[in-house]
């Protein structure tokens, strides 16, 4: 590909993720749409990992699936964004273990924020979850980078 076309696509990457991470803390943090408003009194947290997780599924019946898938699905596809934009932004893009290492990075960030200011929930399933979405996201970066190179050959 063209060093020019690159340069674009990264600066276009760039701006996604800038835009991604505004809303991102903006929902996860401040939006009063989703839960997140300031807490008065007792405030709960979960830091045994798999707890909630396994809470929603074995309740799921009662809670309603569509809730579970929400909840759970969301937590993952919430952070696919982040691991396929975060390698598409430098010449030299981050491997596998680096990306999702600062996926996990932002997600911690993000429940520990969650946890000090006392809105939404403090959860550490919702770390594994953000991260493992940021590990698909980072698998969908280096499926599309195939697709480029295979259409590059066939041209």
């Amino acid at each position: 590909m063209k060093e020019k076309t690159e340069k674009k696509i990264r600066f276009w990457c760039r701006i996604f993720l800038g835009v991604y991470l505004v809303l991102l803390v903006y929902f996860l943090i401040f939006s009063e749409e989703w839960g997140r408003t300031f807490l008065e009194g007792e405030y709960r947290y979960n830091l045994v990992p798999l707890q909630e997780i396994g809470r929603y599924l074995r309740y799921r019946e009662q809670i309603g699936i569509g809730y579970v898938c929400l909840n759970l699905g969301g937590n993952v596809i919430g952070f696919i964004p982040f691991g396929a934009l975060l390698p598409s932004i430098s010449r030299k893009p981050s491997g596998f273990f680096r990306t999702t290492f600062i996926g996990f990075e932002l997600s911690l960030m993000i429940e520990l924020s969650q946890l000090v200011l006392k809105v939404g929930s403090c959860d550490v399933d919702d770390v594994l979850l953000n991260t493992l979405g940021c590990c698909l996201g980072y698998g969908l970066y280096r499926l599309l980078k195939w697709h480029r190179r295979v259409e590059k050959h066939v041209e």
